[in-house]
């Protein structure tokens, strides 16, 4: 499979004029006649995905290469073109040359492809697909090539740049990208903005932690003026939606994100200079021939093909293949609720034991534990741990030198000789993974940081979790050993402040759209005491339900869950609630979005095996109450988890209608679960 994945998608293997592949060192070798170059100066050439219902158009308008998408729809007066991004730029501009304008177009070739693989730790298990390809090449003024390639799937489309060497020059460093985003003016957005660079604690940030906007006007600028991160989700009117991100960034890139818009426009821009206190180039630069990541673009009349898309994994393949074996699963977390002060032996044996109570896999040991426990009682902590079968992961700073962060362990992450030392430490004490904080950057430094420590774990049979970071880019497919990111206003603002609490509901029902839309998201949720502190009688105050926090367990998706739940919840909360948390799984074979709009409420069901679990979460003021199909379920008997009319958690045991129809009472702040096991 891997021969025939790279055939078809590096340009290494190249295509001859007459439609075959074949050998040669890269898109040069493509010969181009003089009638194949005026044609498409004249014209656009289009590519339509496998069903038939998505369209790329790509072409040349006085020499600036440009894109544009949408979908097909089909009425009275018959097939017509919604387009959903205008015409958008494309290009580079280089140290060795200006490949965004004055370009000619010297060859093309089309194409399709078959995706298939496995991934345990995204939506879908399994993934099989097919996709049409479009490939052009162009050269500008000083005769130097670039070539664009383009991956059409049914609702998505992805692109990225391809540079050949050029004579003797064997590398390149890009100024800029040309590449933009142009939507329609009746387009209202659903984006988070990035935020200055060395602030927030310890002078972390930007950490991919902001507010979301809801259904706000392009016109209106970002918050702190520097734009928005990805992914960006956007509502086209009664046209549809579009989700734009990119994947495939690695040790070879930077991350990127959208600047603000001018007139519908957000083009691609690179990191802050000031980000990690200014180490490191907001430039990145590779070697010839080579290639920039994916930008990803999804886009449908409804929200299921947002919530479902897979498109950040198909046009990616593994970094490197693994002697290991990992294995997913749930854990416990004293700190989410009993904070630094818990980070003691005597407390974690509780939480350790909680875990086994639980059936749960894991224990994560956040910061200070080298000064609060040692490592001589670590080693004994390990040995408990294990004894009740429960496996370890400790947290680490990812600190060095671009940030102020104290707690411990530090100096350790970002240097690789004290990092393998440190590593073959954690594997000679059995422990199973890793927890990675305060990066705080997405320059290729930074990139080429979290690809090191990935690399070097597994060496050790570690998986990494990451903490205030940038967001996965493809990064289940790429990486073995890593199991889940933050990068999103995650469970521990909850504590810190109690507006996060009031505006929890309106968070939950954004991220299957957006953030989990395109990556794994290590959320640390699920709270079942009401007062968010260690005794349960203080602090900031839930809103939720009880429901709607185990509808999360559902809506969430991360192959690694840590959740909030506390030693006292055993005792405190019904049986039913304690025997839903420890038999929910972390990894899912399928997901199918039911209902739902971003902000407002989400009805979602996600497969394991066999079994279905459906969640539906209501951020909204009032009582809705929907009918929703579930052929998965039709006639099979399950458990329904809901909230009584004064909010008490309920549980009872039911039967979905025959014709697949379900009847959802959800409270504001509420939500259901269907467990059809």
């Amino acid at each position: 499979m891997k021969k025939r994945f790279y055939a078809a998608v590096l340009l290494a293997g190249v295509f001859s004029s007459a439609g075959a592949v074949r050998s040669g060192s890269g898109p040069e070798n493509i010969p181009a006649s003089a009638s194949m170059v005026q044609a498409a100066q004249q014209e656009e050439r289009t590519v339509v995905s496998p069903d038939g219902a998505t369209f790329l158009k790509v072409g040349l308008k006085e020499g600036n290469p440009y894109y544009k998408a949408g979908r097909y729809a089909v009425g009275k007066d018959g097939r017509k073109e919604v387009v959903m991004l205008e015409e958008s730029p494309l290009g580079l501009l280089t140290d060795i040359g200006d490949f965004s304008r004055g370009m000619v177009w010297r060859k093309e070739e089309t194409g399709s492809r078959d995706i298939r693989y496995d991934l345990e730790r995204s939506k879908f298990s399994r993934v099989e697909k097919k996709a049409n390809t479009l490939t052009i090449g162009l050269a500008n003024a000083e005769n130097k090539e670039m070539a664009v390639e383009f991956v059409v799937e049914d609702h998505n489309i992805a692109f990225r740049y391809y540079l050949p060497k050029q004579k003797e020059t064997g590398s390149v460093r890009v100024l800029r990208e040309a590449t933009g985003f142009r939507f329609p003016a009746k387009t209202t957005t659903f984006l988070t903005p990035q935020s200055d660079a060395m602030i927030g604690w310890k002078r972390t940030k930007p950490s991919y932690e902001e507010e979301y906007k809801a259904d706000a006007p392009m016109d209106e600028p970002s918050q702190y003026g520097h734009g928005y991160t990805f992914p960006g989700l956007f509502h086209v009117g009664e046209d549809g939606w579009v989700l734009v991100s990119e994947t495939g960034v690695d040790s070879r890139y930077c991350g990127s994100r959208l600047g603000d818009a001018r007139d519908g426009l957000y083009m691609l821009e690179f990191p802050m200079d000031e980000e990690n206190n200014g180490n490191g180039t907001s430039e990145p630069a590779f070697a010839l021939p080579g290639y920039t990541p994916w930008r990803t673009v999804t886009l449908s009349q409804g929200l299921a093909p947002v919530v479902e898309t897979t498109i950040p994994w198909d046009v990616v393949e593994p970094r490197f293949t693994s002697e290991h074996k990992y294995k997913m699963g749930r854990g416990t977390w004293s700190w989410i609720l009993w904070q630094d002060g818990s980070i003691n032996y005597d407390d974690q044996v509780r939480y350790i034991d909680m875990a086994a109570a639980m059936g749960y896999e894991y224990t994560l040991v956040d910061n200070w534990w080298d000064n609060n426990i040692g490592r001589k009682r670590m080693e004994e902590l390990v040995r408990y741990a294990r004894g009740k079968g429960v496996e370890l992961f400790l947290w680490y700073s990812s600190s060095g030198y671009w940030n102020d962060i104290e707690q411990g362990p530090i100096n350790i992450m970002h240097d690789p000789i004290t990092r393998k030392k440190e590593m073959r430490w954690l594997r000679q004490q059995g422990v199973k993974g890793i927890k990675v904080d305060f990066f705080g950057g997405d320059k290729q430094e930074t990139m080429r940081l979290y690809e090191a420590i990935l690399s070097d774990a597994d060496d050790h049979g570690l998986m990494v979790i990451f903490h205030g970071c940038t967001l996965p880019r493809g990064w289940e497919r790429m990486y073995p050993n890593y199991v889940g990111s933050e990068a999103v206003l995650a469970s521990e603002n909850l504590i810190f402040a109690q507006k996060f609490c009031d505006n929890e509901a309106f968070n939950a029902t954004l991220h299957p759209f957006i953030r989990n839309a395109v990556g794994c998201m290590e959320f640390g949720g699920t709270f079942l005491n009401k007062r968010l502190n260690r005794g349960n009688d203080g602090g900031t105050y839930r809103m939720s339900t009880d429901i709607f926090e185990l509808a999360t367990a559902v809506a969430f998706q991360n192959p690694v869950q840590n959740f909030a739940l506390a030693p006292n919840n055993l005792t405190e909360q019904p049986k039913f609630e304690i025997d839903f948390m420890k038999e929910i799984p972390t990894v899912w074979d399928e997901v199918r979005f039911l209902d739902g709009y971003p902000g407002r409420f989400v009805v979602l069901a996600r497969r394991h095996g066999e079994d279905w679990y459906v969640a539906a979460l209501n951020a909204g003021k009032e009582t809705l109450r929907l009918t929703v199909e579930l052929p998965m379920l039709a006639g099979r008997e399950v458990n329904h988890y809901f909230d009584k009319s004064d909010g008490a958690p309920a549980m009872e045991r039911t039967k979905v209608g025959r014709n697949g129809r379900f009847k959802f009472t959800l409270l504001p702040d509420g939500g259901a679960v269907l467990s059809g096991r």
